[in-house]
């Protein structure tokens, strides 16, 4: 493998269609890190709504898309870690018995990674470039904590960003509610989840709420918005990219950022 590996990324259906911004960040920062960064056009979704849901015949033809369109290069990158969860850890399940399938998921299961994770582990970043003036709290999203062991890396490189204060909340560890599914399948015992985890928010008293996951952040960003919070959301990368000209998380284009943060991108002294 050269000095400067080929890398994937894999953008994620929440990405693509509802928080662009994430995929720049995340392209950003793996260029920083000294990748070359491709985006497959092939990519469609990981196929989690389907495995989650019993339906493993349509999950594993997601997968063989997912696998074909990865196949040749020395990564692939998610800023997600539910989707790299699926890949990483239940492709080879999928597969478990496929003499054809099996191998070629395991291969892409050992080049798949987390966006932070990647950074940390693999590309030995200790700090980013960026520095943000405000302080943040984090959310450890439950697939990337229990299923890839992220929970240091984010707070690694947050807190060796200039200007950036790390609040920790009671319970980061704690499901926010979402689930995919679960949060249409039992509302009133995720809208009971979503609320102690706000009410962990407002206590934490940061300027930003953040996490790795767009599904836990659109939950909670939209809990936060109809109890009339002052925080805002973001995903993780994108203040680790310098990337918050975006309104935050849950807010039109035409309002403004309520807690008045600034982010700037360049060189620490």
């Amino acid at each position: 493998m050269s000095d400067t590996p080929r890398v994937a990324l894999f953008v994620t259906c929440l990405a693509d269609l509802f928080r662009p911004s994430v995929g720049f960040a995340a392209v950003k920062l793996l260029e920083e890190a000294g990748c070359s960064v491709e985006v497959p056009r092939a990519q469609t979704c990981c196929g989690q709504p389907a495995y989650n849901s019993g339906d493993k015949a349509d999950a594993r033809g997601i997968a063989e898309v997912t696998i074909r369109a990865f196949e040749g290069y020395d990564y692939v990158v998610a800023p997600s870690g539910s989707c790299t969860g699926m890949i990483k850890k239940h492709y080879p399940e999928l597969f478990a018995d496929d003499p054809v399938w099996g191998p070629r998921a395991q291969d892409l299961s050992k080049r798949t990674f987390e966006l932070v994770s990647f950074l940390t582990d693999v590309r030995g970043m200790t700090s980013v470039e960026a520095s943000f003036e405000g302080s943040v709290t984090y959310h450890d999203s439950c697939s990337g904590l229990r299923e890839l062991g992220i929970a240091e890396q984010p707070r690694k490189l947050l807190t060796s960003m200039e200007g950036l204060e790390l609040k920790e909340m009671a319970d980061p560890d704690v499901c926010c509610g979402f689930g995919g599914t679960f949060a249409v399948k039992y509302a009133d015992i995720s809208n009971k989840m979503v609320s102690k985890k706000t009410d962990n928010v407002a206590a934490a008293e940061a300027d930003v709420l953040l996490a790795g996951d767009l599904g836990c952040l659109m939950n909670m960003a939209g809990k936060l918005k109809r109890q009339g919070s002052k925080t805002e959301v973001r995903h993780v990368a994108e203040v680790l990219a310098g990337m918050t000209d975006q309104p935050p998380i849950g807010e039109g284009k035409g309002e403004k950022a309520k807690g008045g943060l600034k982010a700037q991108s360049g060189p620490k002294g």
